[in-house]
């Protein structure tokens, strides 16, 4: 009799064992969004400032290729003694021819100001398409933060989803553990009914302990991707994709979301740029100049005196001939955009195959789905013929935890594979580029 009491009395310390504390669910309002922490986790990342630092520094870039069309300043001074001038030997009648100085100063500022120049508009136009292609880069590498947020957000939603179904199974072996407690004080069950039913129990909050816990560890690293505290109570809103994936697929061969696409397209521009560039520095360019000294001599090289002077013309620079260098540079251009076209159509059919598994991958959850409905349907009816059997005593506790436990696996493999297409749903377009809304 002892024994029995024992048996009883740990049975009902077991049942009656309070489950971890649960915070009061937050309104459906309050539900985290996919769409809406990727766009936080995006806006809130520090390399968002390299877009602004980046049109900063071209701004600067075109306001010095404008300058070159204002007229610019140099000063420059000179003082030298020559060996030797030239002098007349031959004399004039008449005529005293002077005898340059052996020492000349030259004081002077030079002006110059570009009256045409063919190259001006193409580097502005390359200068804009760099700056196209440099923030492409960083929209390219902020894309990678897209992926990191929608696994931890599908990781915290399983692990919530497979907690709630564990909490319900709780609840469920809590009722059996009474019915059994009660048998078993009526005699018409034994003390190892109670402690397998207790036994098992003791498991699934073991379990929901470490689905918290994970699911804990799950929201911390969200909230440091979107910068903002999220709190464990939080709910998560899976996002209903079906729709828009179904548009999506219909319309794949035309999707170019992703932005390496506009990378290989500012690529392709700065080349085009950088080549009527190259053009341009084949044609003629024309400038003003200006000069006014002082100095000895001046203008006058027979002078030995101090002067000022000034003069002032046109200068026109051309280069017809660079022994082939011009041509050079457009193959090197060409092979360049030959090079962006074949990492461009080395990315798509990446792209592509990928694609191609992900679509299989929705394929087969949706159909495992189906299949997981049927099981769960057969599973509840064995669990309603097990209770029932156990009440009558017709088998043990022991089994009836089996058929129990085998019901919870169907459970929890159903709301796995729910999350798994959610997710699977939500990288397909991710993958593609597409907002996940």
């Amino acid at each position: 009799m002892k024994l029995l009491h024992a048996w009883s009395v740990l049975a009902g310390l077991i049942a009656t064992e309070s489950l971890p504390a649960q915070a009061t669910p937050a309104s459906p309002g309050d539900s985290l969004r996919l769409a809406v922490l990727q766009a936080d986790a995006v806006r809130l990342d520090p390399r968002q400032r390299q877009l602004q630092l980046q049109a900063t520094a071209s701004n600067l870039r075109l306001r010095n290729i404008a300058a070159e069309r204002l007229p610019s300043l140099s000063a420059n001074g000179q003082a030298q003694y020559q060996s030797a001038v030239t002098t007349l030997a031959v004399p004039i009648p008449g005529v005293t021819i002077p005898t340059p100085p052996h020492d000349t100063y030259d004081a002077r500022l030079n002006a110059q100001e570009s009256i045409f120049d063919p190259t001006v508009s193409p580097r502005r136009n390359v200068e804009r398409a760099q700056l196209a292609e440099t923030q492409a880069q960083v929209h390219v590498s902020l894309f990678g933060l897209r992926q990191e947020v929608t696994d931890a957000f599908f990781t915290a939603a399983s692990l919530a989803e497979r907690a709630s179904t564990v909490r319900a199974t709780i609840s469920d072996l809590e009722s059996r553990l009474h019915e059994t407690q009660v048998r078993f004080r009526e005699g018409a069950a034994v003390p190892s009914d109670t402690a397998s039913i207790a036994a098992t129990l003791l498991q699934r909050r073991q379990d929901l302990v470490q689905l918290d816990a994970d699911r804990g560890a799950a929201l911390t690293r969200l909230s440091e991707l979107v910068g903002r505290p999220i709190a464990t109570d939080q709910p998560l809103a899976l996002p209903d994709l079906a729709n828009e994936v179904a548009s999506t697929i219909r319309s794949l061969d035309q999707v170019r979301a992703r932005p390496e696409y506009e990378q290989f397209r500012a690529s392709r521009d700065r080349l085009a740029f950088q080549e009527a560039v190259t053009a341009a520095q084949e044609k003629p360019r024309v400038s003003a100049f200006g000069r006014v000294g002082y100095g000895k001599p001046g203008l006058s090289m027979l002078s030995s005196e101090f002067q000022s002077y000034w003069l002032a013309g046109v200068q026109v620079q051309w280069t017809p001939w660079t022994w082939g260098s011009t041509d050079r540079d457009r193959e090197t251009l060409e092979v360049q955009r030959e090079i962006v076209t074949t990492n461009e159509a080395a990315f798509t059919q990446a792209l592509r195959r990928n694609v191609q598994q992900s679509i299989a991958t929705i394929n087969r959850l949706d159909s495992t789905i189906a299949l997981d409905d049927r099981i769960i349907a057969l599973r509840e009816g064995i669990d309603r013929e097990s209770r029932a059997k156990l009440q009558e005593g017709a088998i043990t506790a022991a089994d009836y935890v089996d058929r129990n436990t085998e019901l919870l696996a169907a459970r929890l493999a159903r709301v796995q594979h729910r999350v798994e297409l959610s997710q699977a749903r939500a990288n397909f377009l991710t993958m593609l580029g597409v907002e996940v809304r």
